[in-house]
């Protein structure tokens, strides 16, 4: 490793979230600065750094140096300690009493502000408050560097460092020194490993109690990262030995101490002992016991202004959406009229949306409010398209507070209204549904759509089809797919893929065209190679705007993974010159790009796609389309947006769009699941062509993973 010496000069880009920093730093007797790039927390132009890494050659900007560890180096003589207070970097320190405090300390100034600064009240104009108010600036100023140090003389790397800083700030040193296997609640990804490395080096025993409950905590939010909602207490434990390095047994008191201060509850059900940690747990219960509580109130639909028969019914929906409801459809909109919970489910094909239309005509013939809603805002503005009535996503509904994390409606705070449809609610994870029911009003109606083959949520649970499987609510199955949906290859192979079956890949015959291709390739720089040509010389023929094709593919990485192919597809779909550098990303006017976290300031949320309007380089901003909308993001923000030529199947939930072209191959194997397939399928309205191999197809279709998600909720809901 290298270590170089210098005076920051110019911090050109910084993430505010993981400190990811571009900046220059001047060396002395070198003419130019060197290009600084990697995780610098709290550096500060003018400040002396001495950093460790080594050199790389970027294909554009050339040769930089990439830092792995560093340490801010304060000035040691009289004259560098008076620029360094006198530069006004400390708040509260200005040039004249710079002057005053180095007068008076000399060399001693800076251990003196650090050490004692009540010594500092000898000095002529420095009273109590003025000295606090040094002290406090200088604390903060230098909180992060005393992190950094520490961490980092933990063997912790500057990225993890990055992460724990922003999650706990100024606290952070006083956290890791006395407790540090909080951040194993607080930060499930890193949190555990990192707080065992530094607690093992301060001597904690491998069977501290203290160690052992954290490592159970670390092992239940492992577990919720896959989706689960408990885990059982056996491979809680082995799993918890493999870690730790202690034997299973020993976690029984650990077990215990944790379940007498409530943060893991336990649920024993036919000799199998589940344990939850305690939100998911509540969660769970919520949903049950809600539900309960909205079916025992009887639907009064003699109450309702205007009691409507099936041939009004017909008449409505005819004469408001011009549609004829098949029998199927109108036995469903005359069943749901009398319940208080239902759900709608079927394939593509079988009319969901058109029932979700039908039946807020219907509603709105009897004076009920009806509130249509989704979980993602692409989701919600679809459902809008489609049934000309605004749609909210459950966030917005539900008033989501970003800062306390929490919701503002609730049950002493419910919603307001008579009906609430939920659509994509494959997509609703256990915590979500647990909030979405809380603030339902016991005498409204819930109407859940969705379709159990898709993907399930991100998050923990399979709400959905636990609702069903429970048989506690009605449940409608589409089951028949309408004469027009039946011309489609692209809803007929969904269904085949759906049922596990192979479609049909042969090519149609000479001149035809069709909705659905397979285009065969084993070798991933192949899948690439023929993506690029589809999508930059054969489709746009047929779909010339780029925000009619999308590419799918189910990883990030890998030659066929969304990274690749977003820079690749850039090259060849976008010949604007210059651009912006962010984050490894050079983004340029015209490129399509996707929102990555809900942004409630600018009302742009996660999985929302635009085009690059602008880029106003002297400025450094950069422009976005929104389907008309235009959004504006500084440099220090475009964390928040990726390429989305290329995205993940799970971020195209939701959404549909009229090409869709699949990459599939062998290297995807992790994810290779027969319900991934199928939401990818079902995206696409017009045109579908997988790109990859048959034998991917097959692991893929005989993969039906989904099912082992350890949830509750069936059970619950089956015993309430």
């Amino acid at each position: 490793m290298i270590t170089i010496k210098g005076i920051l000069d110019k911090v050109t880009y910084q993430n505010r979230e993981n400190h990811y920093t571009v900046a220059k730093l001047r060396i002395p007797k070198i003419s130019d600065p060197v290009t600084i790039v990697g995780y610098l927390a709290g550096v500060v132009e003018g400040e002396g750094l001495e950093i460790s890494g080594k050199w790389v050659s970027h294909p554009r900007y050339g040769d930089q140096f990439k830092a792995q560890s560093y340490k801010v180096v304060l000035p040691a003589t009289v004259s560098g300690i008076r620029k360094y207070l006198g530069s006004g970097m400390i708040k509260g320190i200005g040039k004249s009493l710079a002057e005053k405090i180095v007068d008076y300390f000399a060399e001693n100034t800076l251990d003196i502000i650090e050490n004692e600064p009540e010594k500092l009240k000898r000095i002529h104009g420095i009273g109590e408050v003025k000295k606090n108010r040094i002290e406090k600036a200088w604390n903060k100023h230098h909180s992060v560097r005393r992190v950094m140090q520490f961490l980092q003389e933990n063997d912790v790397g500057v990225y993890h460092a990055a992460t724990i800083l922003q999650t706990y700030g100024s606290e952070a040193l006083n956290i890791l020194q006395h407790d540090p296997y909080v951040i194993a609640r607080d930060i499930p990804q890193i949190g555990f490993p990192i707080a065992d490395m530094i607690a093992m080096k301060a001597g904690v025993q491998k069977d501290d109690e203290n160690r052992l409950q954290a490592c159970l905590i670390h092992i239940l939010l492992s577990f919720e990262q896959e989706g689960h909602v408990y885990g059982l207490k056996q491979e809680v434990f082995l799993s918890g030995s493999r870690t730790s390095g202690v034997e299973p047994d020993k976690f029984e008191q650990a077990l215990k101490a944790l379940t007498d201060s409530d943060d893991i509850k336990i649920q024993i059900d036919d000799d199998e002992t589940k344990l939850y940690l305690k939100r998911l747990y509540h969660a769970e219960s919520g949903i049950a016991s809600r539900m309960k509580a909205i079916l025992s109130c009887v639907k009064n639909v003699a109450s309702l202004p205007q009691q409507v028969g099936k041939d009004k019914i017909l008449e409505e929906v005819l004469t408001k959406i011009a549609v004829k409801l098949s029998k199927e459809q109108l036995n469903v909109v005359t069943k749901v009229l009398h319940e208080k919970i239902v759900v709608i489910t079927g394939g593509p094909g079988t009319g969901k949306t058109t029932l979700i239309r039908a039946l807020c005509e219907i509603f709105k013939l009897q004076n009920q409010k009806v509130v249509l809603s989704a979980p993602t805002g692409r989701a919600a503005r679809r459902l809008s398209e489609v049934t000309g009535k605004q749609a909210f996503t459950l966030h917005k509904l539900l008033g989501f507070d970003h800062e306390s994390q929490t919701f503002e409606k609730n049950f002493a705070n419910p919603l307001e209204l008579d009906i609430f449809i939920v659509d994509e609610a494959s997509m609703v994870d256990t915590q979500l549904m647990y909030c979405l029911i809380e603030a339902l009003p016991v005498f409204a109606s819930l109407i859940i759509v969705g379709d159990t083959f898709q993907l399930p949520s991100v998050g923990p649970g399979n709400v959905l089809s636990d609702i069903i499987d429970s048989n506690r609510v009605k449940v409608f199955f589409l089951t028949k797919i309408f004469r027009q949906a039946k011309q489609s290859p692209i809803i007929m192979h969904a269904h085949s893929i759906r049922n596990g079956e192979m479609p049909d890949l042969q090519k149609p015959g000479e001149g035809q065209l069709s909705e659905f291709y397979f285009i065969e390739n084993q070798r991933p720089e192949k899948v690439v190679e023929t993506i690029l040509e589809l999508c930059s010389k054969r489709i746009p023929q047929a779909f010339p705007h780029i925000d009619e094709i999308q590419v799918l593919t189910p990883m990030h990485r890998g030659e066929a993974g969304t990274i690749n192919l977003n820079q690749q597809l850039q090259k060849v779909l976008n010949d604007s010159k210059g651009g912006i550098a962010a984050g490894g990303i050079t983004f340029k006017a015209n490129d399509k790009v996707m929102h990555l976290k809900n942004n409630y300031d600018k009302e742009v949320f996660n999985g929302d796609i635009g085009i690059i309007h602008e880029i106003i380089k002297s400025e450094n901003k950069v422009m976005v389309d929104y389907d008309g909308r235009i959004v504006e993001y500084d440099i220090l923000e475009l964390d928040e947006l990726a390429l989305a030529y290329a995205i993940s199947v799970h971020k195209s939930q939701g959404s549909e769009y009229a090409a869709v072209i699949i990459a599939l191959t062998t290297a995807h194997f992790p994810l290779l699941q027969r319900n991934l397939l199928y939401t990818a399928m079902t995206r696409g309205k017009k045109l579908v062509v997988i790109v990859g191999s048959s034998k991917a197809m097959e692991l893929a279709l005989n993969n039906n993973k989904t099912a082992l998600r350890l949830t509750g909720l069936k059970q619950k809901l089956m015993s309430v």
